[in-house]
């Protein structure tokens, strides 16, 4: 890449971020001089006692494959990658992956222990960071996770232990004091989005969570955090404003941790918007009662939809049993604020189309090439899918993740609708236009068009689809290409893994699936290539890659009209 090239990139990049950002990006790089001086003094200010309530519930975050023996035996697992680091653990270990790492300083394994196992280790840990006070653990992520951790382990969980063991409450107490103030005095508004609301919940929790004046100020400030993120990250229809529902499934858990947890400020700040969330997220769930894996998103890093359903449901005593009731209700539905749009029906058929920007401006960290992508289950069976997410490392597996060859819609000249590159980095930016959606008798129309290759020297493509969706499980879609020069156009199709390629002609592939067959009918001036032109992958949850078949239709012109039929 040319000089000029690469000072463009960086351009593009860089002037999307607000000032702030900015500001904190060079407060974060001043961490090894700012070593020196603590922003806080360390406090001996006794423990002043606990305000939580113990007949509200606290769910714990899920635990995966760590349970207490294996754990004991010194074996973790993150990400689908174990790691034998002793016990206690190693907690300098540098082998694995930083997202590894981090897993391993949230603490949701402490769950899991006896709370014997559980104190003995935090106390190592303590020890380890008093003598290594500027380690991965302390970056302000994994200091959030693992208070609110700690908090529901110890004055939750084993509440009662931990206000016998005096010594032990008094040292775990100094800790979580010394954490706060290092969190206070590291907030990450050099990253914010996430990240930032994160650090908000940690301050309002643990505030709410003691007595004291000490504990006032956390929840003043981290209140004040969480009133202005909330607005602004919680879109009118309720999804967060990153557009993943991964990471909608986090910040709805945090909320719900505060509405049962949190003061009554906390409460009448975040209770508003839970049901739009919570009303959301049964839009963005497929039959299988699992979320569609849009822009950055796998199963089973945090909780199931219906877990966290339950949840809310146990506290208003519904009789209703989460297991036995579907997610979603039947017919068409809009989130038009996160450009998000789709269907239920009755037979189990589910369809979500993604017409909305590749997120936020000044945070595109978790964006993926997916304009006008869409997922589809018949009779219940994810049918064609997102390919996910594997990693969050500068890696060909990142890279693939993110591209737009990994997702259902077109690629022009084999290039991506956005400049993806590094691990979360984005120059110039895909964005829809004249997005309209309307609903029929039979489903919906949804249309629109996005400028993402109009950056193409001299050649100034335009993509323009259109979705006509039938209840009865037919979907039919239209694309459009107008280019000043001729351009190569690939429209992608990935199947789930439990789906396979029976026959394929030029223009019409035969799908087998668990619940039958499936016929996709292409019309235009291209053709399907061969079975095998290109590799596919799955990837359901970090660490998970499967390979799975993928129908190509191709096309040379500079104005293509192409189209597919599934039914």
């Amino acid at each position: 890449m040319s000089l000029f090239h690469s000072l463009q990139r960086y351009w593009h990049t860089i002037s999307p971020l607000r000032l702030e950002q900015i500001g904190g990006q060079l407060w974060m790089r001043m961490r090894p001089l700012r070593r020196r001086f603590p922003s806080f003094p360390r406090s001996t200010e006794p423990y002043p006692g606990c305000r939580l309530s113990r007949e509200k519930s606290w769910l714990p975050p899920p635990s995966g494959s760590n349970e207490s023996d294996a754990i004991r035996q010194g074996q973790l697992s993150f990400v689908r990658e174990s790691h034998d680091i002793g016990w206690p653990p190693a907690w300098d270990v540098s082998e694995p992956s930083k997202l590894w790492q981090y897993n391993l300083f949230y603490f949701e394994w402490l769950w899991s222990l006896s709370v014997e196992d559980a104190s003995a280790v935090v106390q190592d840990w303590i020890s380890y960071a008093k003598a290594n006070p500027f380690h991965t653990g302390m970056d302000p992520y994994p200091t959030s996770l693992r208070l609110m951790n700690w908090c529901g382990v110890f004055f939750h969980k084993y509440r009662d232990f931990t206000e016998e063991a005096l010594i032990f409450r008094e040292q775990l107490w100094q800790s979580l004091c010394e954490q706060v103030d290092h969190l206070r005095s590291h907030l990450e508004y050099h990253l914010m989005g996430n990240h930032l609301f994160e650090n908000a919940v940690a301050l309002a929790l643990l505030g709410s969570s003691f007595e004291g004046e000490r504990a006032q100020q956390w929840c003043k400030q981290g209140l004040s955090l969480l009133e202005r993120e909330i607005q602004e990250q919680i879109l009118p229809d309720g999804l967060h404003f990153e557009l993943s529902p991964m990471y909608h499934l986090r910040i709805l858990y945090t909320l719900l941790l505060l509405e049962q947890h949190g003061d009554s400020s906390v409460r009448r700040v975040v209770s508003p918007h839970l049901p739009r969330m919570l009303e959301a997220l049964l839009k963005v769930c497929h039959p299988d009662r699992q979320i569609a894996l849009l822009n950055d998103s796998g199963f089973e890093i945090y909780h199931r939809p219906e877990q966290l359903l339950a949840w809310r449901e146990s506290w208003e005593n519904s009789q209703q049993d989460p297991e036995s009731s579907s997610l979603g209700e039947e017919g068409v539905w809009s989130l038009p604020y996160a450009g998000y749009y789709g269907a239920r029906s009755r037979e189990g058929h589910y369809l979500i189309c993604d017409a909305g920007p590749p997120g936020p401006d000044y945070i595109p960290g978790h964006a993926h090439g997916d304009i006008f992508s869409f997922e589809l289950s018949l009779h219940g069976q994810r049918v064609v899918v997102d390919s996910g997410v594997y990693d969050y490392v500068n890696s060909d597996w990142r890279r693939y993740c993110r591209s737009t060859k990994a997702h259902n819609t077109l690629t022009i000249d084999a290039l991506d609708q956005s400049e993806f590159w590094g691990a979360f980095r984005v120059a110039r930016r895909g964005r829809p236009h004249d997005v309209t959606w309307r609903e029929t008798e039979e489903g919906f129309v949804l249309q629109g068009w996005h400028d993402g290759y109009l950056r193409l020297p001299k050649k100034q493509a335009r993509h323009e689809r259109s979705f006509r969706w039938s209840q009865t499980g037919r979907l039919e879609v239209h694309d459009t290409v107008q280019a000043a020069q001729p351009v190569c156009v690939a429209s992608r199709l990935h199947l789930h893994p439990a789906c396979t390629i029976l026959s394929q002609t030029s223009h019409r592939a035969s799908l087998s699936s668990p619940v039958g067959d499936i016929q996709i009918l292409f019309e235009g001036p291209g053709e399907l290539l061969p079975p095998g032109t290109e590799e596919s992958w799955y990837c359901p949850t970090l660490g998970c890659a499967q390979a799975n078949d993928l129908l190509i239709f191709q096309a040379t012109g500079t104005h293509i009209r192409m189209s597919f039929l599934i039914e």
